[in-house]
Order: structure tokens, then sequence, then C-alpha cells
């Protein structure tokens, strides 16, 4: 072999600079570490479960023994009442009567506490004291009248605008004995349609006055009368008291021809044919007795009789 032929060189393994790891060791390493995450997850999971359920049992453990302490403790309360009751032992060490200190209230504390334990009560008080006091002011600022004069026609100048309170006041004294003289006029129309006066409450008037006894005086028409019955004895006849006067019919005062218009500030025109004065018999009613509606008669006939007396004087 000749000196210039050189032997063949042997294959090179390619070398890895700096221990570069490829692929499939990166792979290795990614997850390893991943399992190792999850496995140090795991375990710490697993210790905070452990901790979680000594901490439970502990306190079960706890109450539980209180329990006992307490039961326990009953048991020897009631123990040492059985003694003390069947007189084995005098006073007891573990059973202590307790004395609660009393508590002092200011006024206005003791105020407030009855108001507290006593409002129903109190609530219920108010009403009917401010319903007692609506009646007491009722009844005290009620008029009284002395003389009550009832216009039962349908006319509204002697009803309504005429001066007659003032005129039967000139012949009334105080028959209630309230220190005045007092005259009221309860005007009720009545109409010749039946429906109006439905309307009108003419007719629930008409029968709470005339079934009352606080009035005998009336003034009223051929409507009043028509009211009544052929067989009503309503009214008394007052021509046994002036046999001589040409104004009686019937027992009834007619105002008609008479100064009667002028005396309550009105005019003649307003005074028709068959208007007239009358007085109420005393009867047996439904809101009152016939003695109670005696006394009223009593009291108002002389009134009547001094007013016709008043209107004869001109004849």
């Amino acid at each position: 072999m000749s000196k210039k032929e050189k032997a063949p060189k042997p294959e090179e393994t390619p070398v890895k600079e700096n221990n570069i790891p490829d692929d499939d060791d990166k792979l290795d390493i990614q997850k390893s570490v991943l399992e190792v995450n999850r496995e140090f997850q795991k375990k710490r999971q697993e210790e905070q479960e452990r901790l979680e359920r000594e901490i439970e049992e502990k306190r079960v453990a706890k109450e539980k023994q209180k329990r006992e302490e307490y039961e326990k403790k009953l048991l020897e309360e009631k123990k040492e009442l059985m003694r003390l009751k069947q007189g084995l032992i005098d006073e007891s060490e573990t059973i202590h009567e307790v004395h609660e200190e009393a508590v002092i209230l200011t006024p206005w504390q003791k105020f407030r506490n009855f108001i507290y334990h006593n409002k129903w009560w109190l609530g219920l008080a108010v009403i009917f004291a401010a319903l007692a006091g609506f009646l007491i002011y009722n009844l005290a600022t009620k008029p009284n009248p002395d003389v009550i004069v009832l216009v039962m026609c349908n006319n509204n100048a002697v009803g309504n605008e005429s001066e007659l309170e003032d005129y039967v006041k000139q012949f009334t004294e105080d028959l209630n004995h309230n220190g005045k003289v007092q005259v009221a006029v309860y005007y009720i129309p009545i109409a010749e349609d039946i429906y109006v006066n439905f309307a009108n409450g003419s007719d629930t008037k008409l029968t709470t006055q005339l079934e009352s006894a606080d009035s005998v005086i009336v003034i009223g028409d051929n409507s009043l009368m028509k009211l009544f019955g052929p067989d009503d004895d309503v009214f008394v006849d007052l021509s046994e008291s002036f046999p001589h006067s040409k104004h009686f019919r019937n027992g009834k005062f007619y105002l008609q021809g008479t100064d009667f218009a002028k005396k309550i500030g009105i005019e003649d025109k307003y005074i028709t044919y068959d208007m007239f004065i009358a007085v109420r018999k005393p009867r047996k009613l439904l809101y009152a007795d016939k003695d109670d509606m005696q006394e009223t008669y009593d009291k108002q006939f002389p009134i009547v009789e001094k007013i016709i007396n008043d209107l004869m004087a001109n004849e």
C-alpha cells in the first residue's frame, strides 16, 4: 500500500451541541411536571379534608361533652331538689335561690310602661270618651225651643220667608225654664204629587212630627187634610172657645181675611182661602203616650188662644 493512500475515516456520529434536548425529551419533562403538580394538589386537598374532619370531630365531641355535663347537672339538681322536698337536707349547695335586683324606674319610665301595657284599653277608653263628649256637646248645644209650630202646607212664604217665629214668640213664655224664650218653625211642604213628597222626604217628616208629642200647633191647608181619613179625629174644635167668630170652620181657625200676613211680614196673596191654624188633640202616639202629648197641649194651647185673640182684635 502506498503511503499516500490514507486509511478510511470511521463514520462520525453527530454531536448535540450544549446538550439541548430534542422535542421528545421536552414532552417527557412537561408531562412529569404536570403529574407532580397534580399529585401535589391532590395531597393538599386530602390534607385540607383531613383537617376539616378533625375540626368537626372536635366540635361534635365538645358539644356532646357540654350536653352530657348539662344533663348531669340537671340530674344532680333534680336529686338535690328531691332531697330538699323529702327533708333529707335543709339547704342545697347546688341549688341557690336567685334574687333579682329591683329595677328603680323614673316617673317617665313608669308612665311609658303603663301606656305600653294598657294601650288597647286606653285606646278604647279614648274612643268612648270622645263619643261621650260628642253626645254631651250635642245635647248641650241642641236647640230646645219652648214652642214648635208645624207648617204643613205647600207655602214657602209662610214656612221659610216669614217672621212667624218672632210673631209667636210674643205670646210665648219660658216653658222649659232654660232662661230664654225660643220658638221654632218646622216647615214640611206637602205637594199634590205623592212622588214629589217622597223625593223631598215630606212623608217621613210628616209621620215623625205627627207621631211625636213635641208640638200641637199646626198651620195647614186642604193638602194636609187630604192625608187624613174621614174618621181621623186629629184636631180639637177651637170654635168651642170662640163661638162668635166667622173665621172658624170645622173647628179650625182660617187665616184669610185676618192680619196674619201683615203680622208675619208677608203679602196677603200668600194667605190662601184654605189656610188655617189648628191644635192637635192629645192621644197615644207612636213615639209618645197620651200623657206626654197632654202635657204639651196644656202648655201650648194658651199660646194659640192668644194668637187667635190677637188676629180677631180688629173684627
